[in-house]
């Protein structure tokens, strides 16, 4: 399975998906754009605060390539961050309060100075969360130190897995996923990560396989602390329930199963003005594998800039960043739906 970009797909065009995005929500269906739902519930413009946590895209390359993924992501993606744009990053930090960096991609690992920019974030003194894919841990040798890499800097380690069965794995994110993930599971509880007592946190993320959203968070942790145990002895300390955005490969799954409508209005349906309040993109900025600025990981996938003067890394200011308005489109409904969702899980 390829890209969409390198199939030469509509929907790798980012205005293309944002135009899809509005007509069937406005026109199609008759249903309020985002901002409009906003606004009645009083938190149009949304406002931001200080940011909190420095969300980073090292870059779109993956060993795999996952039917839900909103980067579009793979093997065939040549996009990576320079160690120069990392350099920007690690100004930006020196010179401002943020605490937290999450490291994502693609796999972000495959960026051949992730090592170095791990080591730098945390000469600083920030904590430092990388979004692995479990798989990459065993897909080559030079992976394989990985779980003791991230032990060595407290790194916290963020994974997806989809099921606690392999079926369910594999069909959305590719044959052998499942197996290759209980393995890296195994070697990162043998470090200790996800083991009580041990201070290094393994954090699991689900997201629905189909077109509806997840389940309460609570019920599905403790669906796969019983299995993952059982089956397979794994420990973890949380997971993640997180809904699934209609962007990217994602958005074409929905056209293609002929759930994309129903999906849009099950979203907006389920619109919860609590969850729109506690939005992850009000205390984070994203950046760009290019060093630009983004509210969030979707909207940086939109290209939607953040509405500032500071639109590059380059020209950080956390002062300037802190007063700006979230870019919002109807994307945003998903993370605004029943319990809401976030890189976190649930925010209500």
């Amino acid at each position: 399975m390829k890209s969409l970009k390198a199939t030469g797909h509509q929907l790798a065009d980012s205005a293309f998906q944002l135009t899809v995005l509005r007509q069937e929500v406005a026109e199609t269906l008759h249903l309020p754009l985002f901002h409009e739902k906003l606004r009645g519930a009083g938190l149009f413009p949304l406002a931001t605060v200080a940011p909190a946590v420095l969300q980073i895209n090292v870059g779109k390359m993956c060993n795999q390539v996952c039917k839900h993924c909103h980067v579009d992501a793979g093997p065939d993606r040549k996009e990576i961050m320079t160690r120069e744009t990392m350099q920007y990053c690690l100004d930006a930090l020196a010179q401002s309060d943020i605490q937290t960096v999450d490291l994502t991609g693609g796999a972000p690992e495959m960026n051949p100075d992730f090592r170095w920019f791990v080591e730098e974030i945390s000469q600083l003194g920030r904590k430092v969360l990388v979004r692995c894919n479990l798989t990459i841990i065993v897909a080559n040798k030079k992976y394989h130190d990985l779980p003791e890499f991230f032990k060595q800097h407290g790194v916290e380690v963020v994974s997806s897995l989809p099921s606690y069965s392999a079926g369910q794995t594999d069909r959305q994110r590719g044959d052998g996923v499942f197996a290759d993930s209980i393995k890296a599971l195994n070697m990162l509880n043998a470090v200790g990560y996800g083991v009580e007592g041990s201070g290094l946190v393994l954090n699991l993320v689900y997201n629905p396989s189909g077109a509806f959203l997840p389940g309460p968070q609570k019920g599905l942790q403790d669906q796969f602390k019983r299995a993952l145990a059982k089956d397979f002895g794994i420990v973890f300390n949380e997971l993640f329930a997180i809904t699934n955005i209609p962007v990217s490969r994602y958005l074409d799954y929905l056209i293609e199963s002929g759930n994309y409508a129903g999906y849009m209005e099950k979203l907006v349906n389920a619109f919860n003005p609590v969850a729109a309040a506690g939005v992850m993109c009000r205390t984070t900025i994203s950046v760009g594998w290019d060093g630009g600025l983004y509210d969030c990981d979707f909207n940086q996938m939109l290209d939607l800039h953040v509405a500032s003067t500071a639109q590059h890394i380059r020209n950080f200011d956390a002062v300037v960043l802190s007063k700006r308005s979230v870019v919002v489109n109807q994307h945003c409904y998903g993370c605004t739906a029943g319990s809401g969702s976030s890189c976190g899980g649930a925010v209500a």
